[in-house]
Formats: C-alpha cells, sequence, structure tokens
C-alpha cells in the first residue's frame, strides 16, 4: 500500500489492515482503504472509501464517508494503473 501513496493507519483486525492517504496537506478528505490479504498471498481485497470530516462527536467513529462516486472510482482506477506487483 505504501507503493500506491497510502500510509499505515491505528486500526488493525484479526484479517485486515487499515491504510490511508491524506488530501490537502491536513488529516480531512482522506482516503481511506481496509486491506484484506487473500488465502494464496498473492492478492488483496480492498475496500476503499473517502473519509469527508472528522467523526462528529467524542467517542464516535462514526463519519461522513463516500463508499462511491467519482473521487472513490478515480482513485480506484489510479491505484489499478499502478499494476505494482511485490514478492
Amino acid at each position: 500500500m505504501r507503493s500506491f501513496g497510502y500510509a499505515p493507519d491505528e486500526f488493525e483486525q484479526a484479517r485486515e489492515v487499515a491504510f490511508h492517504r491524506f488530501l490537502a496537506g491536513r488529516a480531512y478528505p482522506k482516503f481511506h482503504v481496509y486491506c484484506a490479504v487473500a488465502d494464496d498471498k498473492k492478492s488483496a481485497v480492498l475496500n476503499l472509501h473517502l473519509d469527508q470530516k472528522q467523526p462528529s462527536y467524542a467517542g464516535s467513529h462514526a463519519h461522513n464517508a463516500e463508499h462511491a462516486g467519482s473521487g472513490v472510482e478515480a482513485e480506484a482506477e489510479r491505484i489499478q494503473s499502478l499494476n505494482i506487483k511485490h514478492n
């Protein structure tokens, strides 16, 4: 994911790792990706969305996120076009 311009995020679960890519030089908006490596270790499934702003109130993880739309589609195309292969 670093090859695509993403940095590791604080979130991690058993089979998913999160990454983000800040836009406009600040924390929001940012692209946020949950990455799950396939069992064969040769591919990964990416769950991409665009976080528009931080959570509205303390203790909340909910935020204004876009899971579809031109921005998300353009970022998905950018990642796919890089076609980076790793061993």
